[in-house]
């Protein structure tokens, strides 16, 4: 997917981080016109030309095969992610753009690694981070992530709430260039708990918490039903949904816009965008993956940095 990039110029300058003869191989493998430039860190940022990808090197231990997976590569892909997490704390990058990563293999091979996500936050000191996904027309911040359905409800507690409220509220303003965000609050039960008879969460914390933050001055209603907040007469006045758990609020923003949809870590002291999808390594080498996905999160971090 990255070759594909060069296809295009961009304002601000890209820079793969990968091992360079991986890409030359698989430039040739695919047939595609792309002349690699080893990036010069020590230059100036300048913009990215069609045609041209630069690249930090990041060598491989082993030889690649397109689809194949290796532990003995692990080790790269690791200090490839630290090279980027530096660079974004020292403010060499001005963004982090993610492709995916198979999180099986590196654990296989003895190195401990949950994902991107947690690998940023415990580099940057960050104890909180939130999760949101973007389309060009909605988006939606998420309370729990990868957690199965039986733990959400102890996960939604005043402080984890009250705090990823504060960080997605935050984000939006810095970060997105909104002056006054107005946010719609999922309730976590059918029918917002309706009124108590089908769970109280909405009444012992998700209201008390939304009414706290309303009264510091945030713009936030809810709780509402997921059933009746995700039509689009009601989504044009907000800036974003919070959702309480994962499969409440991604499958109708996956359904809108699939492939142009753009994930991205809110509370980390850089900007962070990453793909929608997987790895799908059956396509690897194949020139049949789409790069929509990486085109959007770069389009997306470039909006949020000049914001």
């Amino acid at each position: 997917m990255c070759l594909q990039l060069a296809q295009s110029a961009y304002q601000d300058e890209l820079l793969v981080i990968a091992d360079g003869d991986v890409l030359q191989q698989r430039a040739e493998m695919l047939g595609l016109n792309v002349r690699l430039e080893q990036a010069d860190l020590e230059q100036p940022a300048r913009p990215s030309e069609a045609g041209l990808l630069r690249y930090i090197h990041t060598p491989t231990a082993v030889s690649v095969s397109a689809g194949v997976l290796s532990v003995d590569n692990a080790a790269a892909v690791i200090n490839g992610l630290q090279i980027a997490l530096d660079g974004c704390l020292d403010r060499r990058f001005s963004a982090v753009v993610t492709a995916p990563v198979h999180k099986g293999i590196i654990n296989d091979s003895g190195l401990n690694f949950s994902g991107h996500t947690e690998f940023f936050a415990d580099g940057a000191g960050v104890d909180k981070v939130v999760m949101m996904l973007a389309t060009s027309s909605l988006r939606v911040a998420l309370v729990t992530t990868h957690l199965p359905l039986r733990q959400v409800a102890d996960a939604i507690t005043e402080s984890n709430l009250r705090r990823t409220i504060e960080i997605t509220h935050h984000s939006l303003q810095q970060q997105f260039g909104i002056e006054s965000p107005k946010i719609a609050v999922c309730g976590l039960n059918p029918h917002a708990g309706e009124g108590g008879h089908l769970g109280d969460e909405e009444q012992t914390i998700i209201t008390p918490v939304i009414e706290q933050l309303v009264e510091r001055g945030m713009q936030l209603t809810g709780p509402w039903p997921a059933d009746t907040i995700f039509v689009k007469e009601k989504l044009g006045d907000y800036d974003a949904v919070l959702a309480m758990y994962h499969d409440q609020g991604l499958p109708v923003l996956k359904h809108q816009g699939f492939g142009q949809a753009v994930n991205i870590t809110l509370g980390l002291p850089f900007i962070r965008t990453s793909v929608d999808h997987g790895t799908a390594l059956v396509l690897a080498g194949t020139g049949r993956a789409n790069a929509s996905s990486l085109i959007h999160a770069i389009g997306m971090a470039q909006s949020m940095i000049h914001a």
